[in-house]
């Protein structure tokens, strides 16, 4: 079997969400899983380098310099496959799903899975993911033709469920929702909190929050400043790690609060242990329709590390999911009058839950079905 994914360069996200499958698939379920990826030209070998180092059985190809030639990464991808037993795919995000289905076209491949990570046509107009206008007025079709066309399909959320069918008239059930999974779920063990906050040089009276990911354009950066700013001025000991890139956006939070701003980027297995210091994580969102049907993949983490969420409403399945699970706090625009602290038995339980439903493992029955409806099993 093949996972083809496009335009995906490594990251901690890619690790957990793309490598992390592939290998699942392979140990859980005894078969071979190529993983074909086409990435940027730009680092090319540096990047290519470490998806190979992460997973040997992965061919690692140049995309065709400009996002709107896509077409023309068929030609590759076509001779790759000639050479090839004709295997099932599944491809993640729209343009790798409209490669499968020119390769199942041209009976280079069987069936093949549309592995959808959110509303894309949705996110690139709504955050001006490129600036490529022809690209931006195709990706509606091309989103509309990889959920039609697909022989099966895993979504991140019921919400993105409800998109399709509303958007796109999508009225099958030939589907599974398979969240976003925490790759570490014994992350962020209590007994390394005090550590943790020594190594950050935070005290334990301090209130700690955690933010994790990007500070890009659609992860809302300015609401997250207007959330914050009341509460670091309310009180010096309030602190707020960022585990994020370098960024204006976090320089500016940190020029008007020197010593209440914490930013580091760190690796995907350090991140747990850096998590433990906190008290709560920070998952405040925009109302737009790509948060409405997103899986945010630090949820999982989050709790895995011991951390109920301060989440903004309307976020994917996630909102109610802190609501019926009271494993966080459910905010609208202002920070919570108080955040009450979290007992070792709530912790415990946070990351019950992340066992029960956010690891990989947990997902095998959705997985045995996906595989089975490609005639894998």
């Amino acid at each position: 079997m093949i996972y083809l994914t496009f335009g995906d360069q490594p990251s901690g996200v890619y690790s957990s969400q793309v490598i992390e499958v592939c290998k699942h698939l392979e140990k859980s379920f005894h078969i071979r899983v190529k993983l074909i990826a086409f990435i940027s030209l730009r680092s090319f070998l540096s990047n290519r380098s470490k998806i190979k180092a992460q997973y040997k059985n992965s061919v690692v190809l140049p995309m065709f310099p400009k996002m709107r030639y896509w077409r023309f990464n068929l030609l590759t991808l076509s001779f790759i496959s000639a050479f090839n037993r004709k295997q099932s795919i599944i491809a993640r995000n729209v343009i790798a799903m409209q490669l499968a289905l020119k390769l199942k076209k041209f009976s280079l491949a069987n069936k093949v899975c549309y592995d959808g990570r959110g509303a894309i046509a949705a996110e690139w107009n709504e955050y001006n993911v490129t600036p490529d206008e022809k690209l931006k007025s195709e990706i509606f079709k091309l989103e509309a033709i990889s959920v039609k066309k697909a022989d099966f399909r895993i979504s991140v959320s019921s919400q993105l469920i409800t998109y399709w069918a509303d958007t796109f008239g999508y009225q099958s059930c030939e589907h599974v929702i398979i969240p976003c999974t925490s790759m570490n779920p014994e992350m962020g063990q209590k007994v390394i909190k005090d550590e943790a906050r020594k190594k950050l040089n935070i005290s334990a009276n301090n209130k700690v929050l955690i933010y994790a990911g990007s500070v890009a354009g659609w992860q809302s950066f300015e609401l997250v400043h207007n959330f914050l700013k009341p509460w670091l001025q309310k009180d010096t000991g309030n602190k707020i790690v960022f585990l994020s890139k370098e960024d204006k956006n976090i320089d500016s939070l940190k020029t008007e609060f020197p010593e209440q701003i914490i930013q580091k980027w760190v690796s995907h297995q350090e991140v747990g242990s850096i998590m433990s210091a906190g008290d709560y994580g920070l998952l405040i969102r925009e109302k737009s329709v790509t948060n409405r049907v997103s899986s945010p993949t630090k949820f999982a983490e989050y709790l895995a590390a011991g951390l109920p969420v301060l989440i903004s409403d309307g976020i994917g399945d996630y909102t109610d999911f802190v609501r019926e699970h009271n494993c966080g706090i459910i905010v609208n625009g202002n920070m919570p009058a108080s955040l009450p602290e979290v007992s070792n038995d709530d912790q415990f339980r946070y990351k019950e839950l992340v066992h029960n439903l956010f690891t990989k493992e947990a997902q095998n029955e959705k997985y045995k079905k996906v595989l089975k409806k490609l005639n894998e099993l």
